[in-house]
């Protein structure tokens, strides 16, 4: 802050203090992952990640495979309520066909 004398001896400031705040911190984001189960046809996996996260066929089959192998694979990384939203609509999705699919979301 600038100073400064005033005729009177009283200090009269130049300009208010600048308000220094920390810029916002991105957002937390979080994995949603599917798991595998024996009873959910390995086509509707495929055709929930190509409708619901945008995969290409062939990456949407490479997941796929992944959670077939390996037991789980991640479909994607977002933001807490995204994830939220795409784990919400796969999963109804899933009930609407009588799939016991399950999918979870992790921080990073």
């Amino acid at each position: 802050m600038a100073h400064r004398e005033s005729s009177d001896d009283s200090n009269v400031i130049d300009h208010p203090p600048k308000n220094e705040r920390e810029p916002p911190k991105p957002p937390p984001m979080f994995k949603v992952i599917y798991h595998n189960d024996d009873f959910t046809p390995m086509a509707f996996v495929t055709w929930t990640l190509m409708e619901f996260f945008n995969k290409s066929e062939i990456d949407a089959n490479s997941i796929t495979f992944e959670v077939h192998k390996f037991g789980h694979s991640v479909a994607g990384v977002y933001t807490y309520q995204i994830a939220e939203q795409k784990i919400w609509e796969v999963l109804e999705t899933a009930k609407e066909n009588d799939f016991p699919l399950k999918l979870t979301g992790e921080p990073v």
